[in-house]
């Protein structure tokens, strides 16, 4: 990935962004930023942006990096918004103003200028050649597993799957691990709230298979009903496939929970991190977990995956039988 999490260059650093204070000096673009709170409530934009100390632990680069026009703005969001360039333009003679980013984010400047390095210094085939430039970008494309594998807290880089996007990965996992682990009266539980790729191949697999799907509902606050989930776990669940954050109802479910209850009837739980991954802080360390994700969006300002379209992952425990980690 062009940029697994970007968070842009600007003169303040984050604690001074956030209580509104003058400049200290640059940051700059090569940053890796991580929410101390491993389940913060991200129900609002605003959350992060109003609180008046620093919860976060930032790493940056000394690479220098131009300064932004409005370095005197008090708005996080004017701040960023000269890092990327399809806001410059003018729609109905007004600045361009982009809210879709739970869909797909926008590209920044660094994740732009990535991609282009790519192609005019390290264009090769990956794992298909010994001279230099196939070398050269093979160990590109690895050392971005093993980010990945970091920035998730999985033990073990190999476990990682490239994937067009998570609609490839769950396929993925439904036509490889579905197709060898489901039968005849399995069940596999989802939320009401799932993306329809997240149902669609597993009404295949459970109609080539034999096995059946039982779906959650939701509460009166419409939100996937968590007792009730809890409920219809029993010994013929193999699969628990829910999201972490809905990107329509802004539910946030308590993951952790739901694995160790699937764990217990001995299911795996097949997790939608798409909207999630962005915020909050993973342990990527239960081998009933399924994770997949994609690079291209984000939900709040200060944390965003804005990477390019196209790319995606997969995670699983090696003895899944998912497919090859080279993929």
């Amino acid at each position: 990935m062009a940029a697994l999490c970007y968070l842009p260059s600007c003169h303040r650093p984050v604690s001074k962004l956030l209580s509104n204070s003058k400049s200290q000096g640059p940051l700059h673009p090569n940053l890796s930023v991580s929410n101390s709170n491993p389940n913060p409530n991200i129900s609002g934009v605003g959350l992060q942006t109003r609180r008046r100390s620093s919860s976060f632990s930032i790493k940056a680069s000394t690479t220098a990096f131009a300064p932004l026009e409005h370095s005197e703005s008090t708005s996080l969001g004017e701040i960023i918004r000269s890092d990327f360039p399809i806001l410059r333009q003018k729609v109905n003679g007004r600045d361009l103003v982009y809210l879709d980013n739970a869909a797909t984010s926008q590209k920044p400047n660094y994740v732009l200028t990535a991609l282009k390095d790519y192609y005019e210094s390290s264009n090769s085939n990956v794992h298909r050649g010994v001279h230099y430039l196939s070398q050269k970008a093979t160990t590109a494309y690895e050392n971005a597993r093993e980010k990945i594998a970091d920035f998730i807290n999985a033990s073990d880089h190999t476990e990682i799957v490239f994937t067009r996007n998570a609609t490839e990965a769950i396929n993925l996992v439904a036509n490889s691990w579905g197709d060898l682990n489901l039968g005849f009266g399995d069940e596999i539980l989802l939320t009401v709230a799932e993306h329809h790729s997240a149902i669609v191949p597993w009404q295949i697999v459970a109609k080539k298979k034999g096995a059946s799907l039982k779906y959650i509902g939701l509460t009166a606050g419409e939100v996937p009903d968590i007792e009730q989930l809890k409920k219809a776990l029993s010994k013929k669940t193999k699969l628990v496939v829910t999201h972490h954050v809905s990107n329509t109802l802004g539910s946030v479910l308590p993951i952790e929970d739901i694995v160790i209850w699937s764990h217990e009837v001995g299911a795996r739980v097949l997790l939608d991190a798409c909207q999630s991954v962005p915020h909050m802080r993973w342990m990527c360390k239960s081998s009933m977990l399924i994770f997949v994700a994609s690079s291209h969006k984000n939900v709040t300002i200060i944390s965003q995956m804005c990477g390019p379209t196209g790319i995606g992952f997969l995670y699983g425990k090696s003895n899944l039988c998912l497919p090859c980690h080279r993929f």
